[in-house]
């Protein structure tokens, strides 16, 4: 997860406890997962609590016509109550709910909707129709409040994907908003919506990020980063279509001046050979400090989304470069270092991890002395006959290579990289 989606989440969970997100800065090193789930269990700590209110105000709607009702409530009722009560009522009358987001004033439901029980939205979202949700939604990055909008758009169902599409015209606003999402499988299907439906919208969208401020360039690159990788594929091939190669380079810079490694290296991970190719004869790669910045920004991580993205650019690019990178490599911590065979051998990167430093083959041959198996895997050296024997082998990788404290491997690794 990005550190827009911790920063979303802890905004969130502010919002449900009452104070301000400053007090709650300490809790972002619990990352956007855990506190997901926190936000999720003290509000529904907090809206049971309210349940007998709750229960009084339902069954009330089926009594009461919401023509005299609503009317009533938008003058009387703060936002901030409503918004908590509209919810559990929602779940409860669904169709009521359904007709009332039509009725209500797009203002006043805006005020609502940042105090809605994040559990209910969800169930809303089903029968909600799509018009009032849409206007209420451009309301709402109308008036900047990305925030509230995320989750919404967190939620959407495909049909509600759709009215996006083509009643959201703000690209700024959208991008900023779902780059709060939480949810990446949403998030990635509504690029999807954004890239295959009739509008067309994501070569529009792409030039505006190119053309726009450092935290948009940043918002969108979470919001693609998290996307299915065919959809990343093809938001690469529109980049480099109508990108320049100096709004590139200013793109992928922005990112990594401002800590965003794991992003673009999880976005360029996922590039097709011709973007791939296009990036490494960009001036990126003979930014020295640049290169620097994005191998550091894999240290202590093993997620091979990350790793991919350096290896797959760093192959296509100049034997110079790839020295460069290789020594930058060696000043990595012994346990990143030391995991390295392992990451490559789970992510099937052998291949380009040989094809860019092949002088690191016998040093990591040395390591199956500690690991008690060789590298790299027969699958890397082209081997039908060994690669049946290697996969065959039982609890692959061994416990040993496994460690993040192999010295052996880290000094093996470490003082055969190319300098």
């Amino acid at each position: 997860m990005t550190d827009l989606v911790t920063k979303a989440q802890i905004i969130l969970l502010a919002r449900t406890l009452h104070v301000q997100a400053e007090s709650l800065a300490h809790l972002e090193k619990l990352g956007a997962e855990q506190l997901h789930d926190l936000q999720e269990r003290m509000a529904g700590i907090i809206f049971d609590q309210n349940n007998a209110i709750f229960e009084r105000l339902s069954a009330l709607v089926s009594i009461v016509p919401l023509r005299i009702s609503l009317p009533l409530v938008t003058r009387v009722v703060p936002p901030t109550m409503a918004g908590r009560a509209a919810g559990a009522v929602g779940v409860d009358h669904p169709k009521k709910a359904a007709e009332a987001v039509g009725m209500l004033d797009v203002s006043y439901a805006a005020d609502c909707a940042p105090f809605m029980d994040p559990r209910s939205v969800g169930q809303l979202a089903d029968v909600a129709p799509p018009g009032p949700v849409i206007r209420i939604t451009n309301e709402l990055l109308r008036r900047g409040d990305y925030i509230t909008a995320g989750p919404l758009l967190a939620y959407a169902t495909p049909e509600l994907i759709r009215a996006v599409e083509q009643g959201v015209h703000d690209d700024d606003a959208l991008i900023r908003s779902a780059a709060y999402a939480f949810s990446g499988a949403n998030v990635s299907a509504i690029v999807r919506e954004l890239l295959t439906g009739p509008a067309q919208r994501i070569p529009r969208i792409v030039a505006t990020v190119l053309a726009g401020e450092i935290d948009l360039r940043l918002a969108a690159l979470s919001t693609f980063a998290r996307c299915d990788e065919d959809v990343i594929a093809a938001v690469g091939d529109i980049l480099f279509d109508i990108g320049s190669t100096g709004a590139i380079t200013h793109f992928a810079n922005s990112a990594i001046e401002a800590g965003a490694v794991p992003d673009i290296l999880t976005f360029i991970g996922h590039f097709s050979p011709a973007a791939l190719d296009s990036l490494a004869a960009n001036p990126l790669t003979a930014d020295a400090a640049a290169m620097a910045s994005l191998v550091a920004g894999l240290d202590e991580r093993a997620e091979a989304a990350l790793w991919r993205g350096l290896l797959n650019l760093v192959e296509r690019a100049t034997p110079d470069v790839q020295r460069r990178v290789a020594r930058h490599l060696t000043e990595l911590t012994e346990p990143t270092l030391a995991a390295l065979p392992v990451v490559a051998t789970t992510a099937h990167l052998w291949p380009t991890l040989l094809r860019v430093w092949p002088r690191r083959r016998s040093a990591l041959r040395r390591t199956s002395v500690r690991c008690g198996r060789s590298y790299p895997p027969p699958t890397a050296r082209n081997s039908n006959a060994e690669s049946a024997t290697w996969r065959s082998t039982p609890n692959w990788p061994p416990s040993s290579a496994r460690s993040t404290a192999s010295t052996v491997a880290y000094t093996g690794v470490k003082s055969r990289l190319p300098m």
